[in-house]
């Protein structure tokens, strides 16, 4: 994926010059579902993102067209009626813009991207990211990249009808090279994890796409709000292990389960923000692997492709752990692998999975990059431009 291919396309295509935006993917080391409980999260931005190139137009509508899709799509921002398109997003996120008092542009916009879609690697979020900083640069507005994260997690919760929590949007935003995030899903306060030399992180597509908006994602919000009013908090985040334990029995089965799953996860995040501050990567695997079975048997987001891929990484030299990471129902495993043992991983891995699944696995090996910002040349900036970082005024 090269910025400057995706300038010449939209000056082809559109007849201007193009400044472009860049939004990171994520995994998630450990703290899955818990974010829309007000819980904790652990995740990195990657190395494979989605690109935005914007230009002005005479109105104020706005065109949406991808490199990675047929046809385009031009709308009026000021109408809240999505289409069951990619271009959702997009639309999702100007809409919402307005709804904030921001006065957008009219734009063309063009997006590219290595980030594959439906893969558990928030390629939702980087959309809604990069569409959402090049709308605003495009505007000539100041909004600080909080607000960014809140108003593209708005558009997807909202415009599209997917009820996710922020981490996603916020780790695009708020990615460091070389570190995952501890984020506070309910404050936003973070800090920023170091990972750890000698050890790569290893992302394994099952290539079994999941689709979330009007499904089983939803229902599970739905469980641990449920969950949450029965026991009388207001969000699951507000109970311990040992004060869940003492009321679970209360719970209808399901709802209890559910439950149990959130709470332990943001534990077990503690417990790995621990574990790897002190380079303990023995028990982050152990956290890794409660992590995986938890979501299996009491969240029940696993399936089979994801369940096979964590047994066969498990057991392979120099890995340090792994598990599903992202909404679930397929999807990708997050795995720590030695620098050593990365290439006889992925080699050993796509065949065994091949031999018991019948599906071609893709492999990624990734590093933990800097959040989303503006393509100003050869290289990515560290972190926001300027413009886009400056506390000034909010819309």
């Amino acid at each position: 994926m090269k910025a400057s291919r995706l300038k010449q396309q939209f000056q082809l295509r559109y007849g201007t010059v193009s400044r472009v935006f860049r939004a990171p993917g994520r995994v998630n080391l450990i703290g899955e579902h818990t974010d829309y409980n007000d819980g904790f999260v652990m995740p990195a931005a990657i190395d494979l993102s989605i690109l935005a190139a914007v230009g002005p137009r005479e109105d104020l509508r706005i065109r949406a067209a991808s490199l990675n899709a047929e046809g385009e799509i031009e709308f009026d921002p000021r109408d809240g009626k999505p289409l069951n398109r990619w271009t959702d997003y997009v639309q999702g996120v100007a809409h919402e813009l307005i709804k904030g008092g921001c006065r957008i542009r009219g734009a063309n916009l063009l997006f590219d991207g290595d980030l594959p879609s439906g893969g558990g690697l928030s390629s939702s979020a980087a959309l809604e990211v990069s569409a959402a900083l090049a709308l605003v640069a495009q505007s000539g507005l100041e909004i600080s990249s909080a607000e960014v994260a809140r108003i593209c997690q708005r558009a997807e919760n909202g415009f599209v009808g997917m009820r996710c929590g922020i981490m996603d949007q916020f780790a695009s935003c708020f990615g460091r090279a070389d570190h995952a995030i501890l984020l506070d899903c309910r404050s936003l306060h973070h800090r920023y994890l170091p990972l750890p030399a000698g050890v790569r992180i290893v992302v394994a597509n099952t290539m079994v796409k999941h689709a979330l908006a009007d499904g089983e994602y939803n229902v599970r919000r739905k469980d641990c709000e449920a969950g949450a009013r029965q026991l009388g908090v207001a969000a699951l985040r507000d109970l311990s292990v040992p004060e869940f334990e003492r009321q679970a029995d209360q719970l209808p089965q399901r709802i209890k389960r559910r439950c149990r799953h959130v709470i332990t996860e943001n534990a077990r995040v503690g417990l790995a923000a621990a574990a790897l501050e002190r380079g303990d990567l023995k028990w982050f695997s152990r956290l890794m692997e409660e992590s995986h079975r938890s979501l299996r048997d009491d969240y029940e987001v696993s399936c089979l492709e994801l369940d096979v891929m964590v047994e066969l990484a498990a057991a392979l030299p120099g890995v340090y752990g792994s598990r599903m990471t992202g909404a679930g129902f397929g999807g990708c495993t997050i795995n720590l692998v030695a620098d050593s043992a990365v290439d006889s991983f992925r080699d050993s891995l796509v065949s065994a999975y091949r031999e018991r699944t019948g599906k071609e696995a893709a492999v990624h090996v990734c590093r933990a990059v800097d959040g989303a910002g503006e393509w100003l040349g050869m290289v990515m900036p560290e972190g926001l431009t300027s413009a886009l970082r400056a506390p000034g005024r909010e819309c």
